[in-house]
């Protein structure tokens, strides 16, 4: 099981205003690594919805790097890896998002979705959401804290290959018969 699970929230409506990202990298079934940057986004304009889901404000990221200075240090950690989000479509769209926002080439790899991942091994969940998941499996996190989403993700995929006996993550979407797309 070898992925980096990534988890952004954004200043407001617009896909191309991540305020914060996290990604936690699993490698050969264990957490390895994590990584939680906030980021200053393009425009400084935070909606009152976002900041209640995550608390996070203007005050919170107006010093700190924007996602063109971070890149550099991100980019590696999804080169020719294996990605996944919880809602990926979001996540991912986000990330694409903040790099056209800034020009910046697109790197290259593949990714899947925990929510896809959860319906097909869980069909006996109320819902989908991260939080519903995370308890159950008695997963201690802070919701819309993106270190603690990523982190969720991650043990979600580690629970579903266990659930389903896969080998690796190969195993599990080829078992699954879920889509593994290029970015």
């Amino acid at each position: 099981m070898n992925y980096v699970a990534i988890d952004f929230e954004t200043a407001n409506r617009s896909r191309a205003s991540a305020c914060s990202l996290a990604a936690v990298t699993v490698e050969n079934g264990l957490i390895v690594k994590s990584a939680y940057s906030l980021i200053r986004p393009p425009i400084l304009q935070f909606d009152y919805w976002n900041t209640r889901i995550h608390g996070l404000t203007e005050k919170d990221v107006v010093d700190k790097p924007t996602f063109a200075e971070l890149w550099p240090r991100i980019r590696p950690h999804l080169e020719d890896k294996v990605v996944i989000a919880h809602n990926a479509v979001f996540d991912i769209g986000v990330l694409r998002s903040m790099l056209d926002e800034y020009g910046l080439p697109h790197p290259r790899f593949r990714y899947a979705c925990t929510v896809d991942i959860a319906r097909r091994v869980w069909t006996d969940v109320e819902n989908y959401k991260l939080s519903t998941l995370a308890n159950r499996f008695d997963i201690q996190f802070e919701h819309h804290n993106a270190l603690h989403d990523a982190r969720t993700c991650a043990m979600i995929a580690l629970a579903a290959r266990e659930t389903i006996k896969a080998k690796d993550f190969k195993h599990l979407t080829e078992k699954l018969n879920i889509a593994v797309r290029d970015f």
